[in-house]
């Protein structure tokens, strides 16, 4: 086996042709043999495998730099680049390769870490400057594809490639999808240059000043080191674009694209998953939820941006809704301001997002959203230390993030029934923006009655009275509140517990009520704790006699962490909570 020898991509040069397309068969069984394993996205990098052997074969990696946008395709080339090991071995070595380009994990051949969408070739262009300055004479090669061009950050790249007007490559990957299928004005002209085999009139890239060269055998090693071949060493901005086949080479994922896109382990020969247990989960209840409401309501329009799986609309879905639901492709920053102009306009917008991506948004929300105050409905789905655990897709940071914005309210609901009945009224009021972080400690439900209407200035509800400490558990770290209340209580400690529900701003009222009978004020947040909802608990007390133990994780940039060393490293298991709380009393 050639990819078992192989310890840097120059040894690729000594192979013929013949034997290059074995290195392919082999690193597409290599790839499907660890997300078979170990779970990865698995079509982006099957279509990817022959155009990476073919970039290594041509360009002279390290020298020449290679940029991946998102990482989807990085896969075969990592393989190539001395990590078949995480390929080829067992679960540990796999677990010791990250699903994302890692210069932390391969300094020598990953030059970025990357995991959100159309970056690579914004990051290029900084390389092409840093060559451009320095005098010397490396290709700078940007891969982008699977969607990625729908984001502003791609658009202002290409632009930026080519005011500077001097050798960068930007191989466009088209495979015809994005996550599900693309969105976009620019897709249609990548269609149009596929169907005229890159000759029709309308030319995106050749109107933005791009020198472009179109192949249609995106699968082939042969073809595709011809097109490499001559575009090596060019002095001006340069587009390859090829055809390839998401999931080529394995049936399953060609026949259903979407489906595979990503995935946990698998049967490879047959692309049979285990079965697992049927539960409830949020993506399904509120897509359902949503599609029952718009028969009712033609103005509820729902929104993603490229990830339609976040709010559960799958394909079926999406064709039921129809016209009521609006995919904007891989655009966080279009998405918000669109749900602005969509409420302004009458309509009653619900823009379903995973709190890795809004962060991808920041300014549109405070700019677009918020001064106008148009009440649109944004839902944060997976925020928490339960999800995501990637160093580029961690999900901690959107407390801090959305809080910080004045004029959102940003409301934290703790079980199924509190988060459907926020979720109406942020539907149906009419005076400011809502967000809502969907609860990502699974589907809990409770039997007691829940508020139906909610105030814009926040009030916490108080669910169990008690003395000496008071837990203000917000969110998905509710039920550890419960959980904490409990073990105190066996050590003969009652203690209030508080379901805030607002995270956005504090209960003065209530905070100031615990003054009298409560030493301590304990709060959890499912999130980073700087800057986040504790420490404006914290500060609102000051100098004041009450002692507050804020509980969340330390900001930091943590990449696939374990959920209870995360937990443990805080000091926040349940049993450390109650030892921290017992130590301050005493």
């Amino acid at each position: 086996m050639y990819i078992e020898k192989i310890k840097s991509p120059a040894e690729l040069k000594q192979l013929n042709i013949e034997a290059l397309k074995v290195v392919a068969d082999e690193t597409r069984q290599a790839v499907l043999n660890r997300v078979s394993k170990h779970g990865g996205h698995v079509g982006p990098n099957l279509g990817f495998v022959e155009a990476t052997v073919a970039l290594h074969y041509v360009f002279d990696t390290p020298k020449d730099k290679l940029v991946f946008d998102v990482s989807h395709q990085s896969y075969p080339h990592k393989v190539l680049t001395g990590r078949a090991s995480g390929f080829l071995g067992n679960v540990d070595e796999m677990n010791a390769i990250s699903g994302y380009s890692s210069p932390t994990e391969c300094p020598e051949y990953d030059n970025f870490e990357v995991g959100h969408t159309s970056t690579s070739v914004s990051l290029a262009t900084g390389l092409q400057k840093a060559r451009d300055i320095k005098g010397t004479k490396e290709n700078i090669i940007a891969v982008i594809g699977d969607g990625s061009l729908s984001g502003g950050e791609a658009f202002e790249g290409f632009d930026e490639a080519s005011e500077l007007g001097t050798g960068i490559l930007i191989v466009v990957n088209d495979n015809e999808m994005s996550i599900a299928e693309p969105h976009g004005g620019i897709y249609k002209n990548l269609r149009d240059l596929r169907e005229s085999n890159g000759q029709c009139n309308h030319n995106w890239f050749k109107a933005w000043g791009f020198e472009y060269k179109y192949l249609e055998e995106g699968n082939d090693v042969e073809k595709l080191i011809e097109v490499f071949r001559s575009v090596k060493d060019t002095n001006k901005p340069t587009v390859v674009h090829i055809q390839t086949e998401k999931g080529h080479g394995f049936t399953p994922a060609v026949e259903n694209k979407e489906a595979w896109h990503y995935g946990m382990p698998f049967n490879k020969e047959d692309g049979s998953r285990p079965e697992r247990p049927t539960t409830e989960s949020y993506e399904q209840l509120l897509s359902d939820w949503l599609l029952k409401e718009m028969k009712q309501d033609k103005t509820l329009v729902a929104v993603t941006a490229g990830t339609p799986s976040a709010a559960g609309f799958t394909p079926e879905k999406r064709k039921e809704a129809g016209a009521q639901h609006v995919d904007v492709g891989i655009a966080e920053e279009q998405a918000v301001a669109m749900i602005s102009g969509m409420a302004k306009g009458g309509l009653r917008p619900v823009w379903t997002v995973f709190s890795t991506f809004i962060q991808r948004t920041y300014d549109q929300i405070a700019q677009d959203l918020c001064i106008n105050a148009n009440p649109a409905v944004i839902n944060v789905t997976w925020g928490g230390t339960a999800s995501m655990n990637d160093i580029t897709h961690i999900c901690l940071f959107d407390i801090p993030m959305l809080c910080s914005i004045p004029g959102l309210i940003y409301l934290a609901p703790t079980t199924c029934e509190e988060y459907f009945a926020m979720l109406r009224w942020a539907i149906l009021q009419d005076k400011k923006p809502i967000a809502i972080r969907i609860p990502s400690n699974g589907v809990h439900h409770t039997t007691e009655t829940v508020d139906r209407e909610y105030a814009y200035e926040a009030k916490y509800k108080v669910t169990q009275k008690g003395e000496k400490v008071a837990i203000i558990a917000a969110g998905s770290f509710y039920q550890k509140g419960e959980n904490v209340a409990r073990l105190l209580a066996e050590k003969g400690i009652k203690a209030t517990l508080i379901n805030p529900r607002y995270l956005n701003e504090v209960d003065r009222e209530t905070l100031d009520s615990l003054k009298g009978g409560h030493d301590l004020v304990v709060t959890l947040e499912d999130g980073s704790k700087d800057g986040g909802f504790g420490e404006r608990i914290a500060a609102y007390y000051g100098t004041s006699e009450m002692k507050v133990l804020v509980g969340g994780i330390k900001k930091d940039l943590y990449d696939r962490f374990d959920l209870q060393q995360l937990l443990s490293d805080n000091r926040l298991l349940d049993e450390q909570i109650v030892e921290d709380v017992i130590d301050i009393l005493s």
